[in-house]
């Protein structure tokens, strides 16, 4: 794991350790509130390919909240979801993890999975985004300090 950690700082548009921001985490729990809220529509809609996108996004912006409270800037998915992991465990992070899969086989493959599946994901989401604005809501400077020192130690 630290070699890929490692491989994601050094990436183009890849993690960089900057400013703790709380106004932008914010933010992107709002818009991750927001997008659950557009999933919704398109679910009474029958647009399962764009809610099944929408649901990973949703979760996305939820879990990004939680690297920018901490300072992490990040626009590559995969080196987000992994830090979030190295920091969080790999529990917290195993719906976003299969709702990613789901979202490239709906929008590049055009492989949608069937409307009990999709309220069962839209219901996940719910949990996922509320989790993350519960550790995103607890997290003080102590704790900013210790996921920031627990990059820096995978980063020697």
């Amino acid at each position: 794991m630290e070699k890929r950690v490692k491989w994601c700082f050094r990436v183009k548009d890849g993690a960089k350790m900057t400013k703790p921001s709380k106004i932008i985490s914010d933010s992107y729990i709002e818009l991750a509130k927001n997008t659950l809220k557009r999933v919704e529509t398109m679910l009474n809609e029958k647009d399962f390919l764009w809610a099944t996108v929408m649901i990973y996004y949703a979760e996305y912006y939820a879990l990004y909240s939680f690297l920018r409270r901490i300072g992490i800037k990040c626009e590559n998915h995969f080196c987000s979801i992994l830090l979030a992991t190295c920091l969080l465990g790999k529990e917290i992070t195993k719906t976003i993890e299969e709702h990613k899969d789901r979202r490239i086989d709906a929008q590049y493959y055009l492989r949608i999975v069937r409307e009990d599946k999709i309220n069962e994901m839209f219901r996940s989401a719910k949990i996922f985004v509320a989790e993350f604005e519960d550790i995103v809501s607890k997290i003080n400077e102590r704790k900013i300090r210790f996921f920031r020192n627990k990059i820096k130690r995978l980063l020697r």
